[in-house]
């Protein structure tokens, strides 16, 4: 059992093996916070990863070995960092390397009883050490990038239908000292359903949108491995591509190779590493940039129907009971006048359309509903007050019921006082 250390070197194993085969120690802290609703998980952009540092350290026990060699490989750590950054380490205290230091990677040790010899790793939270440094805003970073990771074994191309080591490969990379932000779905929910091969091989730019959108990206990287097994548990070989956008431009290829199957892990961290250095590269020559194709379309407003006021209204207007606006007799406008009428023959129908079609103003009438024996409807275009129809059909003989643009008419019988 390893010796236990006193805050804050108390650390807690967070995950699995790395491409050493050692494990990432993180420091005591607070429950991570729980998956968003679209899935993804951190791309560990928060911090600065510096690794391969040796310590060889002695002191009067095993515990106090390992504490003076973390201690020394956080102060070589901070130098290199600030080295590789291009600033200036200066005077910084242990205890300001404790606020910053998120986490201690164990690449190999050696612990003896009062000697401890290991090769370490050591992550720097980006916020506070960038800000230490000066280079917080200074370095270029890309778009949110949707990253979907694609294992051919077997002849099957597997995306996150299923957990795969291509998949763990990716959860398990690092991207601290990566310029690529990228959003790595973690398998769960929808993602089978909406992550996979065919996605990826898809050309249009509507579905892309709903994807990205729902996982906040801007674009997408599709990082594929083709593995080949030479015979069970033999040498493996990795075709590994790296490709962006929905179009599956390719950045580049290469193949790895390892001896045995269990090596399959460290084969597939390597490839994680070189398509991460593929794609910086790209981002750095200019590419990588989001296609514009894929940027929201907001949905276009329909033009609004303007309302009439009361200044846009004829001056001579009438407005008659129930009301509805109608013309004047000098206005152009054509309003049209549902009558009814008794029809009991079809020579009834063709002698009403007459009579109706005579009177000045009338442009036409037309049957739309013929009920030869009863009561048939008449539709009449007419350029003036409906008031004057009424008063032009009177006129004529004809018996009116009813008002504005709805009226039932029939012949005036001997009964009523009126000519036949």
């Amino acid at each position: 059992m390893p010796p236990r250390l006193s805050r804050p070197f108390q650390f807690l194993v967070a995950s699995a093996l790395v491409a050493s085969g050692g494990l990432l120690l993180a420091q005591d802290a607070a429950p991570p916070a729980p998956p968003s609703p679209s899935g993804a998980i951190g791309d560990g952009s928060g911090s600065y990863e510096v690794g391969g540092i040796r310590v060889d350290v002695s002191a009067g026990n095993a515990d106090a070995a390992r504490y003076a060699g973390w201690r020394l490989a956080q102060r070589k750590g901070w130098q290199m960092l600030a080295a590789r950054l291009g600033s200036s380490a200066g005077g910084v205290s242990d205890g300001t390397l404790d606020s910053m230091v998120s986490g201690i990677i164990i690449e190999n040790e050696q612990i003896g009883p009062n000697r401890y010899v290991a090769r370490l790793g050591v992550l720097f939270s980006r916020a506070r050490a960038g800000a230490l440094l000066g280079v917080a805003d200074q370095e270029q970073r890309s778009t949110s990038m949707l990253t979907i990771p694609i294992a051919y074994s077997g002849g099957a191309a597997i995306a996150f239908e299923q957990d795969s080591p291509w998949a763990q490969a990716w959860s398990r990379f690092r991207s601290g000292n990566s310029s690529i932000d990228y959003v790595r779905p973690s398998g769960t929910g929808n993602d089978a359903l909406l992550l996979n091969l065919g996605q990826t091989t898809r050309p249009g730019r509507a579905w892309w949108r709903i994807v990205l959108d729902q996982y906040g990206s801007n674009d997408v990287l599709v990082p594929i491995v083709r593995l080949s097994r030479q015979w069970p548990g033999g040498p493996i070989i990795g075709a590994f591509e790296a490709r962006h956008g929905p179009d599956n431009k390719v950045v580049t290829r290469f193949t790895l190779r390892v001896g045995n199957a269990d090596a399959l892990p460290l084969l597939l961290d390597e490839g994680v590493k070189r398509i991460d250095a593929a794609y910086q590269a790209d981002l750095r020559s200019g590419g990588l940039q989001p296609d514009s194709s894929l940027a929201y379309v907001p949905p276009v407003a329909p033009t609004p129907t303007p309302t009439p006021t009361p200044s846009d209204m004829p001056t001579d207007a009438a407005v008659v009971p129930g009301g509805a606006i109608t013309l004047s007799p000098g206005d152009t406008a054509t309003v049209a006048i549902t009558v009814q009428v008794d029809t009991p023959g079809a020579a009834a129908v063709t002698a009403t359309e007459a009579a109706l079609r005579s009177l000045t103003g009338v442009r036409s009438a037309v049957t739309t509903s013929l009920a030869l024996g009863g009561v048939s409807v008449m539709r009449v275009a007419y350029d003036a007050d409906p008031a004057l129809f009424r008063a032009q059909l009177e006129a004529k003989g004809w018996v009116v019921n009813g008002s504005g643009t709805t009226i039932r008419i029939r012949r005036a019988q001997a009964s009523d006082g009126n000519p036949g």
